[in-house]
């Protein structure tokens, strides 16, 4: 019998989170990021759910994901539709959840080969 460690289609992998730091392939990020499917992950400069504008979402447009998941910190907090109008207008979903719940999302659409964009918020304290 052959064993083969499958590997997620998708190149970046979230392989571990506390609340204070996310890990993407064996890499510690203190700051938010936008992790996308395949390709570089992103610093993403917004330090507090608060801070959150359009050009925070025009940030992920770019990136031209199917699917955004949003993690909105250490409890789930939904940003004013008005806010990512640029992705509804594009017709990219996006859904809101908490940080551990997103990564966990992510991963899976990840592994299953959609192009699905992490959005994790990490809030300084």
């Amino acid at each position: 019998m052959k064993f083969q460690l499958d590997q997620p289609q998708g190149g970046n992998t979230i392989s571990r989170h506390d609340g204070q730091c996310v890990w993407v392939n064996g890499e510690p990020h203190k700051q938010s990021l936008l992790v996308p499917w395949a390709g570089v992950v992103q610093a993403w400069p917004v330090a507090r759910f608060e801070d959150l504008t359009e050009a925070h979402f025009a940030q992920i447009l770019a990136l031209k994901p199917e699917l955004v998941i949003f993690g909105s910190g250490a409890k789930i907090r939904f940003p004013r539709p008005a806010l990512y109008r640029s992705l509804i207008e594009a017709r990219i979903g996006i859904e809101t959840m908490d940080l551990a719940a997103a990564c966990r999302t992510y991963n899976v659409l990840a592994s299953e080969g959609r192009a699905v964009l992490a959005a994790l918020l990490l809030e300084c304290e």
